[in-house]
């Protein structure tokens, strides 16, 4: 997995209605498969296609667990160049999957990602023709319809009315978030989180580190910052957004206050979680972060140039390919069996998981004298070595 060492497969698609463009990466493969999200947004690029499904290949190999009856899979990313709340949205989901439906059908297993929910992509789905947008999985599970029918009884899940599927990905980030603090002896009721982005994985975040005693004093949303220096109340304003992640500025408190958008890291925290767009910390940025601790939520929000001047200035970043693995983790753990539909053993696992990975890194980094995100990429690609060893890239000969 080394930089430079190009993918597997990459697929342009035009579209014959709107001349929009829809890509595929297949980063690597392993039993010939790849998992990775399909994510719709106005600009998306074939560039950022290709980095997102290079970093699903370290996920998927970071969570590899021998014994285990999920064995990750290579890394793979779909995306869309359209507004996904644009009327053209739903039309060229189903158009673009009918063009991808070959590779769903054999080797690309995905799921929702940055805007698109899994309801609209099983929609998009159905249209299409297609049996699910993880039919290429079928051969590897001992009985597909039971493994299916466990996986819908965890989407069926909700937890204080939120469906579980929406909450694993930032129980994730604050359960590595938690880690991280502990590995830097930084206590959490001590700790000022400001959280980038309040959808489905930043509000899930901000829910469970408030839950843990750590303070997040400001959030933002597509219409800017609320912040509190005394902390927000998170479960009011989860209450009062919409599905989208915007926030009913009606509903605020007597103490909160409202910042421009371009205000996010303007607010004094210990603790930073860009939990939006990718790519939203650059070189300039960095000057203005004033956490000590970065935790990536968001797929690539930190570039290179910003994360090497924030390392020089003794900032800690727990990269992305770890802290927002929960939810690829979840939906395979729930698939393959090694935990049942319910919230408490998705908790618990992803408690277990993020402590070792989190721990391992901590401890890789101090031995190798690196950053966590290089120790990261190291423990992937030995993973990933035994992983083909083991397994292998090519689908068995047997399954056609």
């Amino acid at each position: 997995m080394s930089a430079g060492r190009g993918s597997y497969l990459s697929v342009t698609w035009t579209d014959e209605v709107t001349g929009r463009e829809g890509y595929l990466v297949v980063d690597r493969l392993i039993r010939g498969l790849a998992s990775g999200g399909l994510r719709m947004r106005d600009g998306c690029t074939v560039e950022e296609v290709r980095g997102l499904a290079e970093a699903m290949t370290r996920k998927e190999a970071l969570n590899y667990t021998p014994g285990a009856r999920y064995i990750p899979l290579g890394g793979a990313k779909g995306g869309i160049d359209c507004d996904p709340r644009s009327d053209e949205a739903q039309g060229m989901l189903t158009r673009y999957l009918v063009a991808m439906g070959p590779y769903l059908e054999r080797v690309w297993a995905t799921g929702e990602d940055l805007g698109l929910t899994q309801t609209m992509i099983d929609r998009a789905v159905a249209d299409a023709g297609l049996e699910s947008s993880i039919q290429a999985l079928d051969p590897y599970l001992d009985d597909p319809d039971r493994a299916k029918a466990r996986l819908a009884a965890g989407f069926a899940v909700t937890v204080d009315g939120v469906g579980l599927d929406t909450l694993v990905g930032g129980y994730g980030v604050a359960a590595a978030a938690l880690v991280a603090l502990d590995q830097l002896d930084r206590p959490r009721a001590a700790t000022r989180a400001f959280i980038q982005g309040f959808g489905s994985m930043g509000g899930a975040t901000a829910r469970y580190l408030v839950k843990a005693g750590v303070a997040v004093v400001g959030v933002s949303d597509a219409d800017g910052v609320i912040a509190n220096p005394d902390g927000l109340d998170v479960e009011h304003l989860l209450r009062h957004r919409d599905h989208l992640g915007a926030i009913d500025r009606s509903a605020l408190g007597a103490a909160d206050t409202q910042l421009p958008r371009d205000a996010w890291l303007d607010v004094d925290a210990e603790l930073l979680v860009p939990a939006a767009v990718s790519y939203a910390i650059d070189a300039v940025d960095a000057d203005r972060v004033r956490a000590g601790l970065v935790v990536e939520a968001a797929n690539l929000p930190v570039t290179p140039p910003a994360e090497a001047a924030l390392t020089a200035r003794g900032v800690t970043i727990v990269p992305d390919v770890v802290a927002n693995s929960a939810t690829n983790s979840w939906w395979w753990w729930t698939l393959f069996g090694d935990i049942g539909p319910t919230a408490d053993e998705a908790f618990a696992r992803i408690d277990t998981a993020m402590g070792d990975l989190v721990g391992r890194l901590f401890d890789r980094s101090a031995k190798d004298g690196t950053t966590l995100r290089a120790a990261a990429h190291a423990i992937a690609e030995e993973n990933h070595a035994d992983l083909v060893e083991r397994w292998g890239r090519r689908r068995p000969a047997d399954l056609g």
